[in-house]
């Protein structure tokens, strides 16, 4: 009923309204089955729902009302537009010296009157009403909650979304005949995706939260949350973004994988659908891979000229094993799919091994792993070397088996890309050491090792020039002119971008591995030292080439800290 429950039902207990044994198993019972305490106390018939009320109502100094044999007046109705009345389930009753008095369930949530204050410019004092009763009263003054869904719709055009290859499940749906009934929801959930995908999301995140359900997108990065749906319509969104995904939807108890495939205004993306049990439902979270961005090349990263040429070289070699490392997130996978399409030529085979593949590369043989089934990376690393190919791509190295097998495969003449998840570039030799593999083999098998990060980039159209503020210099440690003769810059907020910035692009430290940094991997050496060792002989760190990147007005300062704080910490 409302989110003080709990102590609710201690002072119904104190007052002698219901016994300790009935609010026991009233708590018991509303938890197994996903209801409200208080809701399940009248549902036992343990108290009247009446009586219920008028004593919440005394506790919170407030008035009941009953909705049931009152007429509201046209104007109060239109007093609240429907779209917010369905997103806080509240229903306006009267309008009494310039006072809107407003049907609330719960009179412990005030935020609902607080945020229905901001939205109305009015002033709201709330009276209890039974939350059935004020549903069944926003259905009949404004619509069923088939239409409140028609309400999240006015900005989508017909046709905008084509859903691609549907499952065997929800084919039988449709034929069940329950396709009309199921359109509003079918067109919310198209909604949420093509807003997401308009704004530049790269992740919808669907949470259901205790008395919400939440909708957030991240945009370059960063999570925005937007207009959420109805609380009530969480279990239909989420039945219909299963079956889409091909996923069982009466398996709410374990974490499920699957994916969508659908054209978004004329573009064909899918989408990783990853659902997880939470405490009030299962959460969603779908990963837009659009397939037009595995088409850029390497320029398109974010490498300057001398960067790029590094990198030219590096993916130009005969053998060994390229490293490219970071976080997740931090765009690894894009990085690595350009440097195979730039290789990607003829007289060339390359085979990958990935776990999911995400993009599919014309002209590449790529493999999915799938570990139920026995295709682990080792067992399709050792098959794929019985296919002479020249390249290679493990997904990620996670185990000395899967280590040891690449740097077989580099030693035995192929070109080995790889990644891991380390903070820097010099500690991926480190960690394969860690991992059980020889000093001596990963100092000869192992090239180049890159490490990344995503800042957000400066929007074209609204950036300007500004000054490093003082606080910034000392953290980083500069001089105050250090950035007097570069051009930083800053978006200011437009139209065309998310608060300044628009898209996002790479900074990246690039690690060679040579004679010097080999006897320091033979020996053992700490992960500290050979960092030391590499920028004594030029290495630029994150920060460096983020330094670079902020003077060039590519991103800003406070990105630039942002993402390389933790790791510079790590480092002093």
């Amino acid at each position: 009923m409302f989110s003080n429950d709990e102590f609710m039902l201690e002072q119904l207990v104190g007052v002698g309204m219901v016994t300790e044994e009935q609010a026991a198993k009233a708590l018991e019972e509303a938890y197994d089955q996903n209801m409200e305490p208080l809701d399940k106390l009248v549902d036992l018939k343990f108290i009247d729902e009446d009586e219920l009320l008028m004593f919440v109502a005394s506790e919170y100094s407030m008035d009941t009302f009953d909705i049931d044999n009152y007429k509201i007046p046209p104007e109060v109705v239109a007093s609240i537009p429907p779209d917010v009345a369905k997103r806080y389930s509240v229903m306006p009753v009267m309008i009494h010296d310039e006072m809107l008095r407003v049907a609330v369930a719960d009179p412990a949530n005030l935020e609902t009157l607080d945020a229905l204050r901001y939205i109305l410019k009015k002033d709201i004092e709330g009276v209890i009403v039974a939350k059935r009763k004020i549903i069944k009263s926003i259905n009949l003054h404004y619509g069923s909650s088939q239409e409140s869904v028609e309400s999240f719709l006015t900005d989508i055009t017909e046709g905008t979304v084509e859903v691609g290859e549907l499952t065997e499940q929800h084919d039988e749906e449709l034929e069940g005949g329950r396709e009309d009934d199921d359109a509003p929801i079918i067109r919310l959930v198209t909604l949420i995706i093509v807003e997401c995908f308009k704004t530049r999301g790269s992740d919808i995140h669907l949470e259901p939260l205790e008395k919400r359900f939440r909708v957030r997108n991240r945009v370059d990065g960063v999570l925005h949350e937007v207009d959420s749906p109805p609380k009530y319509l969480q279990n239909n969104i989420i039945s219909r973004l299963k079956i889409m995904a091909g996923l069982s939807i009466t398996e709410k108890r374990i974490p499920q994988d699957g994916r969508i495939s659908v054209t978004v205004i004329g573009k064909a993306i899918d989408l990783r659908v990853s659902t997880i049990p939470t405490t009030h439902g299962e959460s969603i979270v779908m990963r837009i891979l659009d397939k037009s961005s595995i088409q850029i090349g390497i320029p398109e990263l974010g490498f300057f000229a001398d960067d790029q040429e590094l990198i030219d070289a590096i993916i130009s070699m005969p053998d060994g094993i390229f490293l490219v490392t970071g976080p997740t997130g931090s765009g690894k996978t894009t990085s690595l799919y350009a440097f195979l399409n730039s290789i990607n030529e003829p007289t060339t085979k390359i085979i990958t091994a990935e776990d999911p593949v995400e993009y599919d590369l014309p002209g590449i043989n790529q493999v999915q792993i799938s570990n139920d089934i026995g295709m682990t990376f080792v067992n399709a690393l050792r098959s794929m070397l019985r296919q002479a190919p020249n390249i290679i791509m493990v997904g990620e190295i996670r185990d000395i088996e899967t280590g040891a097998v690449a740097i077989n495969a580099a030693l035995t003449g192929h070109l080995v890309f790889s990644t891991l998840h380390t903070n820097d570039a010099p500690g991926a030799v480190t960690r394969m050491i860690d991992m059980g593999v020889k000093p001596f083999l990963v100092a000869t098998a192992v090239k180049a090792v890159m490490a990344q990060r995503l800042v957000r980039k400066n929007c074209k159209s609204c950036k300007e020039s500004v000054k490093a503020e003082p606080k910034q210099l000392r953290f980083l440690g500069l001089p105050k002119d250090y950035f007097d003769s570069l051009n930083l810059m800053a978006g200011k907020g437009c139209s065309e971008c998310n608060k300044g910035f628009k898209g996002r692009g790479g900074i990246f430290e690039i690690f060679m591995v040579d004679d010097s940094i080999r006897d320091l991997i033979y020996s053992k050496a700490s992960a500290d030292e050979i960092k030391s060792k590499a920028r004594a002989l030029g290495m630029r760190t994150l920060r460096d080439d983020g330094l670079r990147k902020a003077g060039s007005g590519f991103t800003t300062l406070s990105e630039v800290i942002r993402m390389t704080a933790s790791d510079e910490d790590e480092e002093e």
